[in-house]
């Protein structure tokens, strides 16, 4: 975890130069890995998909790494709530983490829009030019925490299915994984899974080969949530943001999407 303001400005860097984000901090997603059913637990790990999983959810930087984890929250926790309830919320709004003023977290639909945590506009039928280059926007900077875990659970086979442990030996078996990704991310610039690459040309993504490798036995993803009632800071930063990118912040292959 960036322990100076300063190590949070580079991420927001890294994700600027490479993204085209502003002012963002992390890629924040969650998977539930799943387990086998714990004896005497009833249905506290019972999930939507009718497995049994503890939460892993990840904060990732600009270049794949995991910056903040929080693991073992119960699968039949509602997807809503898992960040509600988690310590890194808590960090982040007791502001622990020393993130600098006006900073954002990119998420999917399974998180609250909050003024750090920018989601995307609904995806209904008739959405605007202007929402729709925003989404992609979001897409774009949000994917990586997705390629993270989908390289950690290609290299790390154990994910490919039930892992047949304790919960509190997976919880540290999970750490472990996060921190050797980590460690050859930063320590091996040659890998041989690559992350989903973008043709700007066409617009298409090409998919990373992280994707041929990865069951969808072992980790699962969360669900969307339907929440309508957002605080009006949170409505207002996406609409600047979505502002910018049309504006200065504009890039010239946007318009070519196929998201």
């Amino acid at each position: 975890v960036p322990q100076k303001e300063s190590e949070w400005q580079d991420i927001i860097n890294e994700f600027e130069l490479k993204w085209n984000f502003p002012s963002c901090i992390g890629a924040i997603d969650g998977k539930h890995v799943v387990i086998q059913c714990p004896s005497n637990t009833g249905s506290q790990y019972y999930n939507y998909k009718g497995t049994f999983s503890i939460v892993l959810l990840a904060l990732v930087d600009g270049n794949y790494n995991f910056t903040c984890i929080d693991i073992g929250s119960y699968g039949s926790q509602s997807d809503g709530g898992i960040f509600a309830k988690s310590n890194l919320m808590k960090a982040i709004e007791t502001k622990q983490l020393k993130i600098p003023e006006n900073s954002v977290i990119v998420g999917d639909d399974a998180f609250p829009l909050k003024s750090y945590l920018m989601k995307p506009y609904p995806r209904i039928f008739q959405q605007t030019d202007r929402e729709k280059i925003y989404n992609y926007r979001h897409c774009r900077a949000r994917c990586i925490v997705e390629n993270a875990f989908g390289i950690m659970a290609s290299r790390f086979r154990v994910f490919r299915k039930s892992i047949l442990l304790a919960p509190q030996t997976t919880m540290q078996l999970i750490k472990a994984s996060c921190a050797l990704h980590n460690w050859i991310r930063k320590s091996n610039s040659t890998s041989s899974i690559s992350v989903d690459i973008e043709d700007y040309e066409s617009g298409y993504i090409i998919p990373g080969t992280w994707r041929n490798d990865v069951g969808s036995e072992g980790i699962v993803p969360l669900r969307a949530t339907q929440e309508r009632h957002f605080i009006h800071e949170a409505r207002q930063k996406r609409e600047e943001l979505a502002d910018y990118f049309i504006g200065e912040g504009a890039v010239n292959w946007q318009h070519n999407t196929k998201h």
